[in-house]
């Protein structure tokens, strides 16, 4: 399949095998209005009065790459930059904020080492990228916390803002560490701490370009935070929704009130992360304050399928992960959003984390969701761009256990995942080669449709 794929690329033609019946309502706006800012119509992105499309990726660790510190590699950033430029990518998602901890295997240094205080070399770190980005006429979506141990995160302001011992998830669970780290949104503290960091950041000037944050259309998006969830699958976290919608709106409504330019997000993996419930994404996703939906996909991490049992429960993990795609198709119909599939991530062939291990099944996986995305996008739902997880680029591994320590290179895997988990490297050419033709068929989106708008008004 990956053969005639790449043939296909070859030669520059594409018959998709399927036509979405999904006909979304896709917003229209006044034209003559120009606006670097991402801005939403409707069900699409707008920009400079077209609508937007991409496909991106996620780059989580810019902001190290970019730091004129200790760690810090500023000539791969731009290789980086530039080897994503080169594949039609125009979108990525990084993290902004990531707290000191001494829970196990968390990334270190640390953007915020104690509350209050910050390491200006990392936030340098961020200026670059963002300035690097501009060049190159990217947009950035930044997330500001970490549901997750390994930046710190929720849990981190928890054990800051109640002085309580580091939680051990490996020791107690991780069912009870998600039900600790969704305390975070009725933690009054806590979520002090959290907003005295979002405020240093919206407020901030780029000392590369001298431009105000709240005045960057490099940004497209402010994002709460990565993954927030109410807690694990427990009565706990039934009992805490409506702690959860109210941070959501609150916190949304605060980033609004200091930056009126961005977009807002929740950094939702979808409805998986709303305790599977779909009225519960919804109405997650109707604060008025949030623009636009967000979903995540981890097939194997959710295990749909088993990959080390690759023949036999792929083609069924896929069809699920395309179903789930779908299922959020009416939510983001019904709120009058744009949807992003912002993470999507799965494993080199049997399981391996080696970069010698072929990408046969990637290869499969990201097609089919591209096409997914694309067919969906072409024929009016209301679906708008993909983040892949993650451009590992030039990075590798280091320690023969193959975890990351502080001072390695990073990947693209977070601290606690073997590196080269999840990362596409640049050797990876056959992915490279899928990304990069669905990167030019998303970008062309935007001409096709917006003729067709104009015709049809």
């Amino acid at each position: 399949m990956r053969a005639s794929f790449l043939n296909r690329i070859m030669t520059s033609k594409c018959i998709f095998p399927f036509i979405l019946l999904f006909s979304g309502c896709a917003g229209f706006w006044p034209f003559g209005e120009h606006d670097d800012f991402v801005k939403v119509r409707g069900t699409q992105f707008i920009h400079n009065d077209e609508p937007y499309y991409f496909v991106g990726t996620n780059l989580w660790y810019a902001c190290y790459l970019g730091s004129p510190g200790s760690g810090g590699d500023q000539a791969r950033l731009k290789r980086e930059l530039d080897s994503l430029e080169a594949m039609g990518i125009t979108n990525i998602r990084m993290l902004a904020g990531s707290e000191l901890s001494e829970m196990k295997r968390t990334l270190k240094p640390s953007i915020t080492p104690s509350p209050g205080v910050h390491d200006d070399t990392l936030l340098l770190g961020l200026d670059f990228a963002l300035a690097e980005m501009a060049k190159r006429k990217m947009k950035a979506i930044l997330f500001l916390t970490n549901y997750w141990e390994w930046s710190g995160g929720m849990a981190q302001y928890i054990v800051w803002a109640d002085s309580v011992p580091v939680f051990d998830a490996d020791q107690l669970g991780w069912d009870k560490f998600m039900d600790f780290s969704a305390t975070f949104y009725k933690n009054e503290r806590a979520v002090s701490m959290y907003r005295v960091f979002v405020t240093s950041i919206l407020t901030r000037r780029n000392n590369y370009n001298n431009r105000l944050y709240r005045d960057d259309p490099t940004i497209m998006s402010w994002q709460l935070a990565n993954e927030p969830r109410p807690g694990a699958d427990s009565a706990f976290s039934e009992a805490n929704l409506p702690n959860f919608f109210r941070w959501i709106n609150e916190t949304a409504a605060y980033i609004k009130s200091l930056d009126s330019n961005h977009l807002v997000s929740i950094g939702s993996e979808g409805i998986v992360g709303t305790l599977s419930n779909g009225e519960y994404y919804r109405f997650a996703h109707s604060s008025p304050h949030v623009d636009y939906l967000t979903m995540h996909l981890w097939p194997a991490i959710w295990r749909w399928f088993d990959p080390r049992r690759q023949l036999e429960t792929f083609r069924a993990g896929l069809d699920t992960s395309k179903a789930y795609i779908v299922r959020h198709f009416p939510v983001a119909r019904v709120l009058q959003k744009p949807l992003v599939l912002e993470e999507f991530g799965i494993v080199r062939d049997s399981a391996n984390a080696s970069i010698d291990f072929p990408v046969s099944m990637r290869d499969n996986f990201y097609e089919s969701v591209f096409a997914l995305v694309y067919d969906s996008a072409r024929y009016g739902a209301p679906i708008a761009g993909t983040n892949f997880w993650a451009w590992g680029g030039e990075g590798r591994a280091k320690q023969s256990d193959r975890m990351w320590r502080e001072g390695d290179p990073f990947t693209g895997d977070p601290a606690h995942e073997p590196q080269g988990m999840h990362s596409v490297f640049n050797t990876d050419r056959s992915t490279i080669a899928v990304i990069r033709y669905f990167a030019q068929r998303m970008n062309g989106l935007k001409k096709i449709d917006s003729l067709q708008t104009k015709f049809s008004l």
